[in-house]
């Protein structure tokens, strides 16, 4: 293909949000992630919750998808209790972003999932989530904390980014058990599942850090590049 791809990425659906003089309800997407589509090379079409049966339809018009972050999935979508540490639930998005997911898994679409992505990624396969942890967000609500992750020599990951990196991150849920076919590329110092691929598919690849928060373009740029391949 020639010029930039066009990266799909999934966004925030709020209510009641304040628009100068207007209180609206809106769909959002910080900054950062359109700056690092476009940073990576690639043009950037936001993909607010929808039907979800107009999920392949809007894939087959993409090059490449991004699940991007934001609110805990329900845990009903893995088929468990809800903790009392899980935030509420947002039900159009989980609904919209799983189906996006498959419908890239299933026409082969390359797709990064970025937090919640990662997540719902997992979740799309069968797999599950640890409900809280500690220590993967920073002291302060609304600041991103920072901690080493190390890729696993041999994954799709690493080959993008072969070192050991800090990276930032919020997130007080994690992968429990891995869905079918995917595997752990990178971990945290405490074990916590820090990236996962599908290794028999073109280009999957989840992140549990927000790159989109970092200088540090290689995986956006490994998904831009798989994006143009195709």
């Amino acid at each position: 293909m020639s010029g930039r791809p066009l990266i799909g990425v999934s966004t925030y659906w709020e209510t009641g949000t304040r628009w100068g003089v207007w209180e609206l309800d809106a769909a959002l997407l910080p900054t950062g992630y359109p700056l690092l589509v476009r940073r990576a090379g690639g043009l950037v079409a936001m993909l607010p919750p929808d039907d979800p049966a107009h999920a392949a339809a809007a894939v087959a018009r993409l090059d490449g998808l991004v699940i991007a972050g934001g609110p805990d999935v329900d845990p009903a979508r893995y088929g468990a209790p809800r903790s009392p540490r899980t935030g509420p639930p947002a039900t159009e998005r989980d609904a919209w972003e799983l189906a996006l997911i498959e419908a890239a898994l299933a026409s082969g679409t390359p797709l990064l999932g970025i937090c919640r992505g990662m997540q719902l990624l997992n979740i799309a396969l069968g797999g599950t989530l640890v409900q809280h942890l500690d220590g993967h967000t920073a002291d302060v609500a609304g600041v991103f904390g920072r901690h080493p992750v190390v890729p696993v020599p041999g994954t799709r990951y690493a080959a993008a980014v072969p070192e050991e990196t800090v990276v930032p991150t919020s997130h007080h849920q994690a992968v429990d058990r891995l869905g079918e076919g995917l595997v752990a590329s990178a971990h945290s110092a405490d074990g916590t599942v820090e990236a996962v691929e599908l290794p028999a598919a073109r280009w999957v690849l989840g992140v549990q850090w927000h790159p989109e928060m970092a200088e540090d373009l290689r995986v956006m740029r490994a998904l831009v590049r798989a994006a143009s391949d195709g």
